[in-house]
């Protein structure tokens, strides 16, 4: 027994130390938009814009949400599976938007444990060893058409 012990032990002490993967991806939302996937999904009624990006004259600002997507990441690139995080929020955000009367999200950010980060044509997505995530701010608006 106390050589069964000692033996675990050794393992544990020569093994390496597990470091949970955390690779940070930024994803244009136009590439996100254009997805085969996404022209069943989003139906064109409300339209998405990032901080800081050119938007129509905005007639309402009502309520701010956020969405928080993930997405098991096995068997899927890094890539793919941002996008599909990306786009599993813009519906979240699509559906809300009807809810609420607004045709647009506007000032999107990226709100990653809710640390915003704005950019003017992408997104931020986390890629994990097993889950892959995108966590998006933004506020509901009418836009003028």
């Amino acid at each position: 027994m106390k050589k069964l012990i000692a033996c675990s032990l050794l393992a544990f002490a020569l093994a390496p130390a597990a470091q949970a993967r955390d690779t940070v991806l930024h994803i244009p939302l136009a590439d996100v938009i254009a997805m085969p996937e996404a022209q069943g999904k989003l139906d064109g009624s409300v339209k998405f814009f990032l901080n800081g990006q050119k938007t129509p004259k905005v007639l309402q600002k009502l309520d701010t949400d956020s969405s928080n997507q993930k997405t098991n990441g096995v068997g899927k690139s890094d890539e793919f599976g941002c996008k599909w995080a990306a786009l599993s929020a813009l519906v979240a955000f699509q559906n809300s938007a009807k809810q609420r009367g607004a045709n647009a999200v506007v000032d999107l950010v990226s709100y990653y444990k809710k640390n915003e980060t704005k950019n003017d044509t992408t997104i931020e997505c986390h890629a994990g060893s097993f889950v892959i995530g995108v966590a998006l701010k933004g506020n509901y608006a009418k836009i003028a058409n």
